[in-house]
């Protein structure tokens, strides 16, 4: 898989996004052909113009004006129905286009946050957004109607070349234009983007963090530094800004004065006698309509600089991070866990971890994980869960290998509660039940297997208390021992508690130890990252490890008689102690007496 500083094989990338508009190419055809009749339809007040100033006026005939004006009211009744019929195909091609896409681009940017933890996650599904109303709206309208330029041109050839000829030289003008102001200010719009980006990313990061910024006084540092990220963006945006306003007054001139110097073209004509006054009059409104596709696609021209680069950073997280594989539903595990040579490392690093770690547990044992900080306990707790994937060897539950199961599936087999607990916004029991179906009896069930019962019945509304983000609401001990309960719900066959009693208070912990006595009378497999002696001494075995490599494995009771023995002090087979009465000579000649 290509990291994030690498070229990217984009083109797979690219034509996912372009299945996902030919997956609409059918009602994309319905819009063309709204969007012709349409068009077609907008010649109607040309016309009317020209048959009441050539005919109605120089006739006199009411009765050909009332008739005239009545097809003119039934045309655009027509027209108003189209562009209605057209804007709800629209409407529906956009929605399904974000229901086509938005599941994929989630399911990526959860990938690359767990793989990387570099990206704003919000990111993605911004681009998206972008990419979709660009891709299904007003711009896409633009296209479909550009075509029909010629034809209007041509019936202004009809009514005089020279009008013709006028009008397609302003028209292209103006097309230039639009085209040198994208030219300009495409660099400065593309690094302000970037910018912008960074920017939000950092504030996000910073502010996440407010309590240690209030405590130690960081806000005036932090502050200061973001600001100067902003400050950045926004002079990239000003210069971008005042290089385009500067071109868009020329250019809105430049639109007037073509339009006025069409009708003031046509009337020269009029005068001439080689137009009429009819021709005069619907040739300025036909330019008009001519010149509005044009504007929407100069319009279009100066957010397409933003899209191509939302469209680029899509194209590489969905190269990055392909659709996840499916696996299989294996069944129903016993929880006999194998770990076989795994080497592993954070997703950001190559340099491992870990090295080499190998053991067993039988179905219904419990491993407590010891080491020194930086050890890779962590690392190791990560991969038992799939979280994270090893670089080498495997992780194996009832022999099948955790990469081959179905995520889903195997995610309901397994309880995890990482050092840093992270709760939901929503309900006590929504999180318990990891916002899946609903089932009270098991959530009351891991909250009591949990010994959280009775504490969660203490808050205000009980299990229907509402929690805000990363558990606002809660103490950090009672978001551990909640924490404890999600990992325990469904009856899990394998869990996973990294320093389960980090925020915990003694009653916490004595409600921990009876906790996990508890999940080892329901026979489900345990593995426990711990340092306590009253959680030490339910494990059934012991796991070593120091500087990511595994140092001594077995039975807890074998383990500790080992490291009491190699901690005990072992005296020197020979004590030579020194003369009492040993003078300096003697000191220098080193004379000493054994015992």
């Amino acid at each position: 898989m290509a990291t994030m500083d690498e070229p990217r094989p984009a083109g797979d990338a690219r034509g996912e996004l372009a299945r996902a508009l030919l997956a609409y190419k059918r009602g994309f055809a319905h819009i063309g052909v709204f969007s012709g009749v349409v068009n077609l339809l907008m010649l109607a007040p040309a016309l009317y113009m020209l048959q009441v100033y050539d005919r109605v006026l120089a006739s006199g005939n009411e009765m050909t004006l009332l008739m005239l004006t009545l097809i003119l009211l039934m045309l655009y009744v027509f027209l108003g129905g189209l562009e209605w019929v057209r804007s709800l195909v629209l409407l529906r091609l956009s929605t399904g286009f974000d229901r086509r896409l938005a599941p994929r681009v989630f399911d990526a940017a959860f990938s690359a946050n767990l793989k990387t933890g570099q990206l704003n996650a919000a990111q993605p599904l911004e681009d998206l957004q972008q990419l979709r109303q660009f891709a299904t709206g007003s711009a896409l309208f633009a296209l479909f109607d550009a075509p029909w330029f010629p034809v209007y041109l041509l019936v202004m050839f009809y009514f005089h070349p020279l009008l013709g000829w006028f009008a397609l030289g302003g028209t292209l003008l103006l097309m230039g234009v639009g085209w040198f102001n994208e030219r300009v200010s495409r660099p400065h719009l593309q690094k302000a983007g970037e910018l912008a980006i960074a920017s939000r990313r950092d504030a996000s990061a910073n502010l996440r963090n407010a309590e240690a910024i209030a405590a130690m006084g960081m806000l005036g540092s932090l502050r200061q530094r973001w600001a100067g990220q902003h400050l950045a963006y926004v002079r990239e945006q000003n210069l971008a800004s005042a290089r385009m306003a500067k071109i868009q007054g020329g250019n809105k001139a430049l639109r007037l004065a073509v339009q006025s110097l069409t009708l003031g073209l046509g009337a020269w004509l009029t005068l001439r006698h080689e137009m009429t006054a009819g021709m005069m009059i619907a040739g300025s409104i036909l330019l008009g309509r001519a010149l509005a596709p044009i504007d929407q696609v100069i319009s279009a021209l100066r957010q397409w600089t933003n899209v191509k680069e939302a469209e680029r950073r899509l194209s590489l997280l969905l190269a990055d991070f392909p659709p996840l594989a499916q696996g299989m539903d294996f069944p129903r595990p016993s929880g006999a866990l194998a770990v076989e040579q795994l080497l592993a490392a954070p997703p950001s690093q190559t340099q491992p971890v870990l090295h080499g770690i190998d053991f067993r547990l039988d179905a219904g044992e419990t491993l407590a994980v010891i080491g020194p900080s930086g050890a890779g306990k962590t690392t190791l707790a990560r991969c038992l869960v799939n979280a994270w994937p090893p670089l080498r060897g495997k992780v194996r539950l009832d022999g099948a290998p955790l990469d081959q199961w179905r995520p889903g599936a195997l995610g309901a087999l397994v309880g995890y509660l990482p050092q840093e607990v992270q709760l939901f916004a929503g309900t006590v029991a929504e999180n318990i039940a990891r916002f899946g179906e609903m089932d009270e009896r098991k959530v009351i069930a891991a909250a009591r297997m949990a010994g959280v019962h009775e504490l969660i019945l203490q808050l205000p509304e009980g299990y229907q208390s509402r929690l805000g983000e990363n558990g606002m609401g809660l103490s950090g001990g009672q978001r551990q021992r909640v924490g404890l309960a999600r990992a325990l719900f469904g009856e899990p066959c394998l869990v996973v508690l990294d320093e389960p009693n980090a925020n915990l208070d003694e009653a916490g912990e004595a409600a921990l130890a009876q906790a996990i006595g508890r999940v080892k009378q329901a026979g489900i497999t345990l593995v426990v990252i711990t340092h306590k002696p009253n959680i030490l001494q339910q494990a059934d075995k012991l796991l070593t490890l120091h500087a990511g490599t595994q140092v001594d494995f077995g039975p807890l009771a074998e383990m500790l008689q080992r490291m009491q023995r190699a901690a005990a002090p072992q005296p020197p087979p020979n004590r030579i102690m020194p003369l009492p009465a040993m003078n300096l000579a003697q000191r220098r000649e080193g004379t000493w007496v054994r015992n």
